[in-house]
């Protein structure tokens, strides 16, 4: 099981913050983790329909979309941050 969390307007559209989820053993990187929840409904998929914006951290360490996602405890997914 992986902990999912989600900020900002990926977390309004999908419309939880949080959530565990068995991923399938062929969800191995987070592209393809991005690609898998796009199937789980029209929040997702409305979430996610732009994601080579989004953003991804494993266990609290930003990645790239193909790094690796075996043995993560926690993968949050954001939108692009600004400055100020």
């Amino acid at each position: 099981m992986t902990r999912l969390v989600y900020f900002a307007w990926v977390r309004e559209r999908i419309g939880k913050g949080e959530e565990d989820i068995d991923l399938p053993a062929d969800v191995t990187t987070g592209a393809d983790l991005l690609a898998h929840l796009k199937t789980l409904g029209d929040g997702y998929a409305h979430a996610l329909e732009h994601e080579n914006v989004i953003r991804i951290a494993i266990n609290q360490e930003h990645v790239e979309h193909d790094e690796p996602i075996a043995g993560a405890r926690e993968i949050a997914l954001f939108p692009p941050m600004t400055g100020g």
